[in-house]
């Protein structure tokens, strides 16, 4: 079986106007990012949504010192981005899609996400989102070290640097053994 991992696509990294926004780069993903999970959706794989969930007031959290507040709890920042928020509203009951609120970069680190994908049998995991060289990245080095066959999308994932998505993709492959498509 397979899943597909949708990484923060919400508005504070996708929107112009975001608190650390992809852009352009971002936005550009969309329609593919949208068919891609709709297709999983209805096929009835699992869709999980990995999203940051922040408290700037943290002061034990690295990233507070690394980025400004973003992706912050009860703002819209946090709010899937564009297509992609309908999508889930018409599907977020359906036993197949699942919200994670993950505080690191890595969708498996503090979360559930490994006991739910073994439950279901899964051991293909498709990888979508934003940022390409940061969660993405990240949650497929985690995904790599539990042992799950890595697929990216290459039209649904993107990055605010160009170089760092660039490098990503190449070690996704050359490293991790992923499938680039």
């Amino acid at each position: 079986m397979k899943a597909l991992i949708s990484i923060d696509y919400t508005y504070d990294f996708v929107a112009t106007d975001g608190k650390l926004t992809t852009g352009a780069a971002g936005q550009a993903i969309e329609t593919e990012l949208v068919a891609l999970t709709k297709e999983f959706i209805t096929a009835g794989e699992y869709v999980v949504f990995a999203i940051d969930a922040h408290d700037p007031n943290d002061r034990y959290h690295p990233e507070n010192k690394l980025f400004p507040a973003h992706n912050v709890i009860g703002t819209k920042g946090r709010d899937l981005y564009g297509s992609l928020a309908t999508l889930y509203q018409e599907n977020e009951q359906a036993e197949n899609v699942y919200w994670i609120d993950k505080r690191h970069y890595s969708a498996f680190s503090g979360t559930d996400l490994d006991i739910r994908l073994r439950e279901r049998g899964v051991k293909e995991l498709y990888l979508t989102g934003v940022c390409t060289d940061i969660c993405v990245l990240h949650t497929a080095v985690d995904a790599y070290n539990l042992g799950y066959q890595l697929v990216i999308p290459e039209k649904c994932v993107a990055s605010f640097d160009e170089v760092g998505h660039e490098w990503a993709l190449r070690h996704f492959q050359n490293t991790l053994g992923a499938r680039i498509i």
